[in-house]
């Protein structure tokens, strides 16, 4: 998962230099006024997420496998408790019958 992250942000940060190279350079047009730095990231982003959907689609299946394992994990510690609450509700009715 943290691959994933890390490989996402590098093809972020890539697209957030080619288009500060362009907007610098006059090849892209400049954001109005102040937002030229708020214009800059927008671009970026709107570059870098298809880029990030097409070129990272295996490892994008890889870390949903992973989170995939972790949450059944949870499911199965989380039913294991449960069971272990009503087997001990279950013995303390019992006893309680028996008095």
């Amino acid at each position: 998962m943290l691959r994933y992250t890390l490989m996402r942000l590098g093809i972020f940060v890539g697209c957030l230099v080619v288009v500060w190279g362009l907007v610098y350079s006059g090849l892209a047009p400049r954001g109005l006024g102040d937002s030229n730095g708020l214009w800059i990231v927008t671009l970026a982003l709107l570059l870098s997420a298809p880029i990030s959907f097409v070129v990272l689609r295996k490892e994008r299946d890889r870390a949903s496998v992973q989170v995939v394992r972790r949450v059944d994990r949870m499911k199965a510690n989380m039913e294991a408790n449960r069971s272990q609450e009503d087997s001990a509700d279950e013995t303390s009715r019992a006893q309680g019958q028996a008095s």
